[in-house]
């Protein structure tokens, strides 16, 4: 598989969530009480922007107040009304080719863009009967168990995915950000962290991810410290 590195949206090759980099980044410069979900994206999904969920309205006349103007914020009510309307020409498809892993995924998708984590769950559990070893797949799906608040079954997709490919970054990096902010469990966090290390010791990301166990070594001393 390619493991090109490009750390809601970051990717690990083809399949980490988001950047590996900019993940980083972010974790190092942002509080220990951030949101795991931030760091949980699989493949791609398809751009819903707000622009297009957002009401129709006549243009606005001039106003003394400049936020007056602005775009309306969506909200979950209406990103699920635009996530069913860009979903049900895939439902259409879908009843012709009820088994097609990159269609079942697509639908995945676009109800994961629309935080219809439920429905995406389970078009990406389908997906993954059709394609199980599909590990942009799986941590998709991994990454809506989370969202629904089952962080064992999370982490037991991640760890389905290491049966396809044990060194497989992305992956090991996302078992530890759970195991960290899921979990509570620090040392099981360096630990793999450490492990995705030692299996990739040519990664971009070393120093990084390395600065990242340091700093979580540090928060669980701090918080020792205050007890």
């Amino acid at each position: 598989m390619d493991q090109q590195i490009d750390v809601h949206g970051c990717r690990m090759a083809s399949t980490i969530w988001r950047p590996l980099h900019a993940y980083l980044m972010a974790v190092i410069c942002l509080t220990v009480g951030f949101a795991i979900g931030y760091f949980l994206r699989g493949s791609a999904p398809p751009k819903v922007s707000s622009a297009a969920i957002a009401p129709a309205s006549a243009p606005a006349s001039p106003s003394a107040n400049p936020e007056a103007s602005a775009p309306k914020t969506p909200t979950l009510d209406d990103m699920k009304r635009m996530g069913d309307k860009h979903a049900q020409p895939l439902l259409t498809e879908l009843q012709k080719k009820p088994n097609d892993a990159a269609l079942l995924n697509k639908t995945a998708l676009t109800y994961k863009a629309a935080h219809q984590f439920d429905k995406a769950a389970e078009y990406f559990k389908k997906s993954l009967d059709s394609d199980p070893k599909n590990i942009a797949v799986r941590d998709d799906y991994a990454s809506c168990l989370f969202y629904l608040g089952d962080v064992d079954g999370a982490l037991a997709q991640l760890q389905k995915s290491l049966t396809y490919d044990p060194k497989h970054p992305g992956t090991l990096y996302n078992i530890g950000m759970i195991e960290w902010k899921g979990k509570g469990d620090v040392d099981a966090a360096v630990a793999t962290w450490e492990n995705l290390l030692k299996l990739n010791p040519n990664m971009a990301q070393r120093d990084q991810i390395r600065h990242l166990i340091d700093m979580v070594k540090q928060s669980k001393t701090a918080v020792a410290a205050k007890q």
